[in-house]
């Protein structure tokens, strides 16, 4: 067995949205983390604003930083981007704004890129926003494939879409897709949400579990460890068990007032994580 590491455990910039990108960096440099999830949301890193300059500015501040991109986050739930829409227009906006995406990854030399299916009509029928999904998610993997950009695929609660809410929709649209450099997403909110475990997803997915949002929840609600009810304990051990090597992000939101004091946050959810592996089993 592998045993998790807190090297692992990379920064955000989750609950930074209302302070600078370089407060969320400093922070995330003097909490020694080597890595950071960058969340691609106005006004750090909105995609359809990320020019050549900004993408300059932001790898100077990172560099500046020692700090390397594990995974781009682009917003793709709150904001008007939606891959399976059924407005072509707006499917075909999603779709280049994803194509731009890969780029900024390329640039900023992500490793991945971060994915969801979007969703349907709720008063039409599934399969047809599925097979749009479908034909997005094959586009945007193939052109990151070219940019040497993988991509991963989170399951949303079902109030955030119709389509890919669990491990058995996750497993089939992997399937559809049929795109070898999509990986998936383990987000525990949602896990939870759908009252699944790491062994569903270690079951049906394997080495191809790539990230994980590791939040905690009262089961919903993207809350800092110890704020909520999950057992993150057992899902850490479960990961350790996995041989999992990827990347652990705090994706905070609660109810906004992690904003507030964000470096607090994320300071009680390491610490966390901190104690949960000197519990390991060496």
């Amino acid at each position: 067995m592998r045993l998790l590491g807190l090297e692992q455990v990379c920064g955000s910039n989750f609950a930074y949205q209302h302070h600078t990108l370089e407060r969320c960096l400093d922070d995330m440099a003097e909490l020694g983390r080597a890595s950071v999830e960058l969340w691609g949301v106005a006004p750090h890193l909105h995609i359809p604003q990320a020019d050549s300059a900004h993408l300059r500015k932001v790898k100077g501040q990172l560099l500046e930083r020692e700090l390397a991109v594990s995974c781009l986050t682009p917003e793709q739930v709150a904001y008007p981007v939606n891959i399976a829409s059924g407005e072509e227009w707006l499917r075909d906006q999603s779709l280049q704004f994803f194509f731009r995406a890969a780029e900024v990854c390329s640039e900023l030399e992500s490793p991945l890129l971060f994915l969801t299916a979007g969703r349907g009509y709720e008063d039409e029928p599934a399969e047809v926003a599925w097979g749009r999904s479908v034909e997005g998610l094959q586009a945007i993997t193939h052109r990151a494939s070219e940019l040497g950009v993988a991509c991963v695929l989170e399951p949303l609660q079902r109030v955030e879409s119709n389509l890919v809410t669990d491990v058995g929709s996750l497993r089939s649209m992997l399937d559809d897709v049929g795109s070898s450099p999509l990986g998936i997403v383990i987000d525990t909110v949602a896990m939870a949400a759908a009252g699944e475990n790491i062994s569903d997803y270690a079951m049906a997915f394997g080495e191809d579990i790539r990230h994980v949002h590791l939040v905690d929840g009262a089961p919903t609600g993207h809350l800092a460890w110890g704020d909520g009810y999950l057992d993150l304990d057992e899902i850490l051990h479960d990961l350790s068990r996995l041989n999992y090597s990827g990347a652990l992000t705090f994706e905070l939101f609660g109810d906004g007032s992690y904003a507030l004091d964000p470096r607090a946050a994320v300071t009680q959810c390491i610490s966390a994580v901190e104690a949960s592996l000197a519990q390991l089993p060496a």
